[in-house]
């Protein structure tokens, strides 16, 4: 077996895009790659092909690997839900809600079903390339830890660490991270590489020899910055920002405290006439042509925390100025007259009423939904995505469905046209309804193909990697995993 561990100095460091792009450059050179994160914490989630749920990071690895995603690419993932606590996903499927005291007594008995995953992973691969979760330098987490050096022992897998130049400090990165590790954890360390380098490559050769000489880690190189990363699924919803162009349609969006699913505005993020506009806490919505109202972790405490910010007078503000408001999943819900949360399955059970825009109810539910499907829009504009939620919904304002789905009607539409709502996620990666709804606003017809756009900037960002990693010497050090399971 090989496979490769990559782990970070910090969160953020580059780890998802730079596993995607070597996924897709061994896939290149004919290999069988699968993707893997032993735990992930992350509401913005993809439906898998078998049925359940993994963080959206693994999707696009997957993807990157020309293979549909599997629950067992990231067997433990984490949705917070409140400030303390996260509902647990393992194999795809809700397993409990526990804060993170709690979760701290609980990840050790879920080590066997995350090596259970990897097992399955491997054994269709001719390489696994891993990615960890925050920093082995937490050595505080160490107990227990699944994510990172925790699992790397488990399975006695080399680890490659990942230093982000660009936030400045990275010699400090990683040789302190050597520093903090106890010695066992850092034998596994095998080498580093310095990720997101903007301008000459040549003037860090001396930082990059003081590195190897400090922590005797080899060096496999220094990224340049990857100016294209903007055109794949955003890992964090800050980072969905276009800049903004005179004559442009404005999309806004309030950024809710537990939003979830945020890659339905990846593909409006590339339409050159239109500006993504992430609404921060603290701010008001601007002049818009449309407000979207996400997906959200927790519909009655992001309803709370939007009144928090007096977005709801925004909302109606916008909606008496004749603008139009979209509510996907959780922001469809909160669009309605009620939400009844009886058995309290996102938090205090309890009654909220919602914001009244659209004339409907949601009563929340145990079940959760969990499947793709596709459609049409009322216009007959084929539509595809996916479900994934808690919660039935119904009121007169469903007898004006926004779809058609699989033969029975989704959604619902305002009397007067402009306010929209419905559960379905991934709406507008469709091309053909994408470009329908932006000329409803006003915007002219482009020809961005997002399917296409995303795997061609895979093959860019490989192609940028094969030309500053020698990926021959780290599928060697790959090669140095046995795959033996130590004794739990």
């Amino acid at each position: 077996m090989r496979a490769l561990m990559f782990q970070g100095t910090g969160s953020n460091v580059g780890k998802s895009v730079l596993v995607a792009g070597l996924c897709r450059a061994y896939a290149n050179r004919g290999l069988t790659v699968r993707p893997f994160k032993p735990q992930n914490m992350s509401n913005n989630a993809a439906v898998t092909g078998d049925g359940g749920e993994i963080g959206r990071a693994q999707a696009l690895q997957a993807l990157a690997c020309r293979v549909d995603t599997s629950v067992h690419m990231n067997p433990v993932l984490l949705k917070p839900e409140t400030e303390k606590g996260a509902q647990v996903i393992l194999q795809g499927k809700r397993l409990t809600h526990a804060t993170a005291r709690d979760y701290a007594k609980l990840k050790p008995t879920l080590l066997k079903g995350v090596i259970e995953s990897f097992q399955r992973i491997a054994a269709e691969a001719d390489l696994v390339l891993v990615e960890g979760a925050g920093s082995p330098a937490e050595v505080n987490l160490r107990a227990g830890d699944i994510a990172n050096m925790g699992f790397a022992e488990a399975i006695h897998l080399p680890v490659i660490l990942i230093g982000d130049i660009d936030r400045g400090g990275v010699i400090a990165q990683v040789v302190g991270t050597k520093a903090v590790l106890s010695s066992s954890d850092a034998a596994l360390i095998k080498g580093f590489l310095i990720n997101k380098f903007r301008g000459d490559v040549s003037l860090f050769d001396n930082g990059f020899t003081l590195i190897e000489e400090h922590t005797g880690w080899k060096g496999f190189g220094t990224i340049p910055w990857f100016s294209d990363a903007h055109k794949l699924p955003a890992e964090d919803a800050w980072e969905i920002r276009s800049d903004h162009q005179p004559g442009q349609i404005v999309i806004a969006v309030p950024l809710l405290s537990r939003i979830a699913n945020f890659d339905d505005f990846d593909p409006l993020k590339l339409e050159p006439a239109v500006r993504v506009e992430m609404v921060r806490p603290g701010q008001p919505i601007p002049v818009a042509d449309l407000v979207i109202l996400a997906g959200t972790k927790s519909t009655r405490g992001d309803l709370a925390f939007l009144r928090q910010q007096g977005w709801d007078v925004d909302l109606k503000a916008h909606h008496r100025r004749g603008g139009r408001i979209l509510g996907i999943c959780g922001g469809y819900q909160m669009l309605g007259r009620s939400i009844d949360d009886p058995e309290g399955i996102e938090g205090s059970p309890g009654l909220s009423e919602g914001l009244g825009m659209l004339e409907i109810d949601t009563i929340m539910r145990p079940k959760k939904h969990l499947t793709r499907v596709s459609g049409s829009d009322h216009s007959g504009n084929s539509v595809s995505g996916y479900e994934i939620h808690i919660g039935e919904t119904d009121g007169p304002d469903r007898a004006r469905p926004l779809f058609t789905i699989e033969g029975r009607p989704e959604g619902a539409i305002s009397p007067d046209g402009r306010i929209e709502g419905a559960y379905l996620h991934g709406i507008f990666s469709e091309d053909g309804y994408r470009r329908a709804f932006l000329q409803r606003l006003g915007a002219p017809v482009s020809n961005i193909a997002y399917s296409t756009e995303v795997d061609q900037t895979l093959d860019l960002l490989a192609a940028h990697l094969e030309q500053v990693i020698d990926l021959d010497a780290l599928l060697a050090v790959a090669s140095m995993s046995d795959g033996r399971v130590a004794q739990l």
